[in-house]
């Protein structure tokens, strides 16, 4: 089976039998409470997701990163993973982290305090400065003091979609237990419509398996919610794919939008769930126009070094009328007249307006299905 990124998969989770022992000497411990996403990124940190990261980054991991797109030993790594507060934290040494119920999750041994320069930072991450950029906008809200050092988890926290989850330990037992050899990686935040559909059938057409992997943490606020996008997902699975051929799991943390770079730290994160093949289609991770629509396919070619896993990269899909199917710009020979390109943003308007999107863009039934969760979520709001 393929090796997770830096050749080892971390395991940062306190045993069961220490955890309460560890826990009440903890609490006399200086504490920082922090957010979910952060909790979150500590979770994955522990449990090899993120492999090699044991931690937050430092000032000089963060700073490698950005500039180099590697951690100061030369590993490839694009996005930083970092502990940011809005005021400077007067801690150091062991430290406990708590919810925001007071609630004891993790530890942490800091290592350093620093502060960080939001705008140049944003610039070499995505791309831009603009706070119209979701990713960026989250960025600069979080604060411009960081902590770095390395954490241990003592207790997962409170996250609703907890059942959907798997950890890179679980599906790589997984994938051995089905004789899956080659696994392909799909990353995706939204519900699943043709063109998505054509890049799974890619997928299983030159895999043993193929690994949907939903982001079900913070994203921009008109994407359709984590819920949604795993029902429409296991409809999908149970009465289109061949079950015993397809995994569905939730990955617990937030979007970046960053692009290219984000492309690359979504590879890394399947090849440590023990993925060998990863699709990247046209303007993966992309937001508004801040990216050009190839650029993570390009990003794969400027690495300082390889990151072992085998890139599929898909240009546009869309339906073409001549040929009555879902094609790409590789297989289809049809100009633009000919050809109807699916947006989830116009499929997300229409279903908001209670009108049925064409098949040629999703799956009646799914596109049924998508309406009733919709008009709940709509209700729910309302009675809010």
């Amino acid at each position: 089976m393929i090796l997770p990124h830096g050749g080892e998969l971390i395991n940062r989770v306190v045993p069961e039998r220490e955890k309460l022992k560890i826990i009440e000497d903890v609490k006399k411990l200086p504490s920082l409470q922090v957010d979910t996403d952060s909790l979150l990124d500590i979770e994955n940190i522990a449990v090899g997701t993120f492999s090699p990261l044991k931690g937050f980054m430092t000032k000089e991991e963060l700073l490698s990163v950005a500039h180099n797109m590697t951690l100061p030993n030369g590993i490839v790594w694009t996005i930083p993973i970092l502990l940011q507060l809005r005021e400077e934290p007067k801690i150091g040494g062991r430290i406990a982290i708590k919810d925001g119920k007071g609630q004891v999750k993790a530890v942490m041994d800091v290592k350093e305090v620093y502060k960080i320069d939001l705008k140049k930072i944003a610039k070499l991450v995505w791309g831009t400065e603009s706070d119209e950029h979701p990713g960026v906008r989250l960025f600069y809200s979080k604060g411009e003091w960081a902590v770095g050092g390395e954490v241990w988890l003592l207790e997962k926290t409170n996250f609703p979609f907890r059942e959907w989850l798997l950890e890179p330990e679980e599906t790589r037992k997984v994938f051995e237990y089905r004789g899956w050899k080659t696994v392909v990686g799909f990353q995706t935040r939204n519900a699943p419509h043709r063109a998505h559909e054509y890049l799974q059938r890619i997928g299983l057409e030159v895999a043993d398996g193929l690994f949907i992997n939903p982001v079900l943490g913070w994203r921009k606020s008109d994407d359709f919610d984590p819920q949604t996008v795993l029902v429409a997902y296991e409809h999908l699975i149970n009465n289109y794919y061949p079950r015993h051929r397809v995994l569905l799991s939730g990955l617990a943390t937030a979007m970046r939008y960053a692009g290219p770079r984000e492309a690359v730290f979504h590879a890394i994160i399947r090849k440590n769930f023990g993925c060998t093949h990863f699709i990247v289609g046209r303007d993966h991770a992309g937001v508004g126009d801040f990216y050009d629509p190839y650029d993570a396919h390009r990003i794969f070619d400027r690495l300082p070094s390889s990151i072992d896993i085998e890139i599929i990269k898909v240009s546009a899909v869309f339906y073409c009328k001549e040929c009555g199917c879902m094609a790409s710009e590789k297989s289809c020979g049809h100009d633009e007249s000919k050809r109807i390109y699916v947006s989830m943003t116009k499929i997300r308007n229409m279903l908001r307006e209670g009108k049925t999107p064409p098949e040629e863009m999703i799956r009646k039934d799914i596109a049924e299905l998508l309406m009733e969760r919709v008009e709940v979520q709509n209700l729910t709001n309302i009675h809010s």
